[in-house]
């Protein structure tokens, strides 16, 4: 036997459950790690540029939808065959409802829009955080594409992909579909 397939043999599928009693038992960082189809994936550090961006979109969405609708990096439930396993932390959601009205995570049905901002994480948020997304439903994905100075915003969620993917440069204007009259143009923020 090598010594990559004994690796692949003792390689543990992690549970939301798992990275609570993380948390709980206070292993080092464990709030840096997101659960994604049963891996612990380290966030990486925050550059300037990404802090940037989150910080003018969120005061953006927080003007257009109100301050109790925005949450910037909250844990949010996924499609129930999704759930054991993921546990998201997207940079950005809007709620239907208020943030003071959750006793637990965010459902699908809870979320009008959803914002990954990526810098080093590209193909990761439009790859398997898309499927992800699009399989629990979300309604309206961005992804903030900072080095290629584009908005990537998905719409149709079907199965495990969006049917809709439109790309909005940042001197371009973007109406989210939960307020359609109100037009965002990240040049301007």
């Amino acid at each position: 036997m090598s010594f990559v397939s004994a690796l692949e043999t003792t390689r543990k599928i992690w549970t939301r459950e798992d990275t609570r009693l993380l948390v709980e038992l206070g292993f080092p960082n464990a709030e840096k790690l997101e659960l994604i189809d049963g891996e612990l994936i380290q966030r990486m550090g925050k550059k300037q540029p990404h802090m940037l961006w989150q910080n003018l979109l969120q005061e953006c969405l927080r003007s257009l939808f109100g301050p109790e609708h925005v949450q910037a990096e909250p844990s949010i439930y996924v499609s129930a065959e999704d759930n054991p396993v993921n546990e998201p932390e997207p940079d950005l959601i809007v709620t239907t409802q208020s943030v003071r009205d959750f006793n637990d995570n965010p459902t699908p049905a809870d979320i009008r829009l959803l914002i990954e901002i990526a810098d080093a994480t590209l193909n990761y948020d439009l790859g398997k955080k898309a499927s992800l997304y699009a399989r629990a439903g979300i309604p309206d994905y961005w992804v903030v594409d900072i080095p290629n100075r584009l908005v990537h915003v998905h719409r149709v969620p079907q199965q495990d992909a969006f049917t809709s993917l439109v790309r909005y440069r940042f001197d371009e204007s973007i109406a989210p579909l939960a307020d359609p009259d109100s037009a965002i143009c990240l040049e301007r923020l």
